[in-house]
């Protein structure tokens, strides 16, 4: 039975020849290639921290020491470019099928903001005068 955050044999048995480890291989087999690859998946497919990683797993720093060599070695460069179809060299992405978090819907309109006290708009008069001044000046 799979795990839902598990890869299928038929995906492991796909990147099984890419994966470094593997009997044959110069330098150390590796026991748990397969348990690795769902536990990155796993990772992946949460966005869960490393520390959360279960622990059927193995140790999550472990596991991430290992996630991180990899990545500066380029095996997960290698890996997706051996699994890329020829025939994708660009993948498009249709707009009206993907959707926008609720808050990307627009900004809010300005509102305009108070003027300081002491500043009158253009062409107005001062609030502070007297109203008898105000009449003299019109």
């Amino acid at each position: 039975m799979r795990r839902r955050y598990a890869i299928s044999d038929e995906q492991y048995e796909r990147i099984k020849p890419l994966l470094s480890g593997k009997p044959g291989s110069p330098g150390r087999n590796a026991e748990n290639n397969r348990q690795f690859i769902d536990a990155v998946v796993w990772i992946a497919r949460t966005g869960s921290p490393w520390p959360d990683l279960p622990e059927r797993f193995g140790k999550y720093d472990s596991v991430y020491h290992r996630f991180n060599n990899w990545a500066k070695k380029g095996r997960w460069k290698a890996i997706f470019d051996g699994l890329q179809e020829p025939d994708l060299d660009w993948v498009m992405i249709d707009s009206s099928v993907v959707r926008a978090h609720q808050h990307a819907a627009g900004q809010k309109k300005a509102q305009p903001r108070p003027k300081p006290s002491g500043e009158a708009e253009e062409g107005s008069l001062r609030k502070s005068m007297s109203s008898p001044m105000r009449s003299e000046i019109r």
